[in-house]
């Protein structure tokens, strides 16, 4: 079963992507009644700490681990980028642009984690190495990918086709769009670009946050109440009116609890445990995941369309996916070989490793048995 130890964190982040999708969607449609997304933010990160507070407490007298002033400053960073930035920039977008379309944007965190942790050198990049070239050559297709999911419309590939939302995307798309359509477009790629960007930064932080403090479910606590905290405040600061504070319908509701709950809560924590087994490249490289399942869903219960510019961006992120993952997987192996596996160089013999030399002060040697 030892293939089934080495599939448990790609299997967990398929599950995590596919939580994300449903609650994107989920998130989109209480956008369209108008829901303040600062509020929906604010609520999601409650219920997120409320639900991992008890668990955070039984499992950290296992740990035992010390939570220190510099451990708690990192935290409030990585809910700053992770939990409040990033939310906040993805629910902007999705304001002005449809699901699809910006969830296009989270295909770009690969490439972005991984020109972040060569900054940072929590990656290496050798391009004498055939897993160094595929590093950049995956990470070029994920961002090519993106460029074709999101400026190329083409045909649908669909039954239920509809004439007239066709053609209103394609314009909308097209140089003849109105400016409002256009403007609303532009305002919601760059969100979801700052977003995409914001988002790699949270998985560099936290491989950081894994190696100084291993409790996790006490660390994604912190930062949900850390994250509810700023949420409040820059929508306090935005609109002041107690009213919208005010969530209405079963629908809100849900949404919420089943963000917080599942996505804030148990999804970070999973993300967190795949940082810290695979690394924060190899975690955000499912993040294109996402965006098909998105689209997956939105075709079984929105009945839209699925069109060819999507299939084949999909298509080139995939394949840029396990190019990534490959060079990722080449270099480890790299690193991890043992001296003893490497071919011998010709012209030389190599002394026992139960032998040792000694070497005295008047330069003579000692050749004796270890």
């Amino acid at each position: 079963m030892a293939w089934l130890e080495k599939s448990k964190p790609v299997i967990l982040i398929l599950l995590i992507s596919f939580a994300f999708s449903t609650i994107n969607l989920l998130f989109k449609a209480v956008l369209n009644k108008g829901t303040n997304h600062l509020i929906l933010i604010t609520y999601r990160q409650l219920a997120s700490t409320v639900f991992l507070t008890p668990i955070a407490c039984f499992q950290g007298r296992k740990v035992g681990a010390t939570l220190t002033t510099r451990i708690l400053c990192y935290v409030f960073l990585s809910a700053l980028l992770g939990g409040t930035l990033t939310q906040y920039l993805v629910l902007l977008g999705f304001q002005h642009a449809s699901a699809a379309f910006c969830s296009a944007f989270v295909n770009m965190s690969p490439a972005n984690t991984f020109l972040i942790a060569l900054i940072f050198r929590v990656e290496r990049l050798n391009l004498r190495r055939k897993g160094g070239k595929a590093k950049v050559l995956g990470s070029a297709m994920c961002i090519g990918g993106v460029l074709v999911l999101t400026l190329y419309l083409g045909f649908p590939l669909t039954k239920h086709l509809h004439s007239h939302e066709y053609i209103n995307r394609a314009r909308d798309a097209g140089s003849n769009a109105s400016p409002k359509s256009t403007s609303n477009y532009i305002v919601g790629a760059i969100c979801m670009i700052l977003s995409s960007i914001v988002w790699s930064s949270w998985f560099v932080i936290q491989n950081w946050i894994g190696k100084l403090y291993p409790c996790k479910y006490s660390s994604t606590a912190f930062m949900s109440f850390f994250s509810a905290i700023q949420s409040a405040a820059l929508g306090w600061a935005i609109n002041s009116d107690p009213s919208v504070w005010l969530l209405r319908g079963k629908l809100q509701i849900v949404t919420v609890i089943l963000a917080g709950v599942v996505g804030s809560g148990l999804c970070y924590v999973g993300m967190s445990w795949c940082v810290e087994q695979r690394g924060p490249v190899f975690t955000a490289a499912f993040s294109p995941f996402q965006q098909i399942f998105l689209v997956i869903l939105a075709l079984i219960f929105l009945h839209e369309d699925v069109y060819l510019g999507s299939v084949l961006g999909s298509i080139t992120v995939i394949c840029g996916l396990y190019i990534l993952l490959w060079g990722k997987s080449k270099d480890t192996e790299d690193e991890t070989l043992k001296p003893a596996d490497l071919p011998k160089e010709t012209g030389r013999t190599s002394l026992s490793t139960s032998c040792t030399i000694h070497v005295d002060a008047d330069s003579k040697c000692h050749l004796g048995a270890s």
